[in-house]
């Protein structure tokens, strides 16, 4: 009996310790303007995808993909939510198909190799930044993947664990990382 008490002990300490590590380890947003063929920018709340637009619009890449969209959001609303310019005009590509994000990588992948893309941006939240990461790199392996990561508006990590829901938010996305690492390393989607 010991012995499993002492076991259960030691990993939910090592579990406790990786998740902090991951936490610390979360990507900041970048300094500088990265230069890719393409924006891939993830639907899901915050200023993921006015930041994506404005990176667009400055002139980050050939095109822009919006993954994930409703099926109800049409592209003027986009442009208007977002500011839009010319360039999300003739540019701006709008995915609806994604669910999660495998189908996002699913979704970004089918569209970089239909443009011959050798490089994208990725954008989106913070926290989300590694699972993304993942599953597109196990999708598209060829393509250079750059991330753009956004803190949202209404998440503190710098002091992540002063707010319960902060905590309980990033432990979900901390077990969503691990069950992808484990598909993605094994092969399983």
């Amino acid at each position: 009996m010991m012995r499993f008490l002492t076991t259960v002990i030691l990993v939910a300490l090592a579990y406790a310790l990786a998740f902090g590590l991951w936490v610390s380890l979360l990507p900041a947003t970048p300094d500088i303007t990265p230069q890719a063929d393409g924006i891939v920018a993830l639907t899901g709340g915050g200023p993921r995808l006015d930041i994506a637009v404005a990176l667009f619009e400055k002139g980050v890449g050939q095109r822009l993909l919006i993954s994930g969209a409703g099926l109800a959001t049409t592209r003027d609303t986009l442009k208007n939510v977002t500011h839009g310019g010319a360039r999300f005009d003739c540019c701006a590509d709008i995915g609806y198909a994604a669910e999660d994000t495998h189908g996002n990588a699913v979704e970004a992948a089918g569209w970089v190799h239909g443009h011959q893309y050798r490089s994208i941006v990725v954008v989106t939240a913070r926290y989300h930044m590694p699972r993304a990461m993942r599953e597109f790199a196990s999708v598209m392996p060829d393509v250079t993947l750059l991330p753009y990561p956004v803190d949202q508006d209404n998440i503190d990590l710098s002091g992540w664990w002063q707010h319960p829901r902060t905590v309980l938010l990033l432990h979900r996305e901390f077990a969503k990382y691990l069950a992808s690492l484990m598909v993605t390393t094994l092969g399983l989607k």
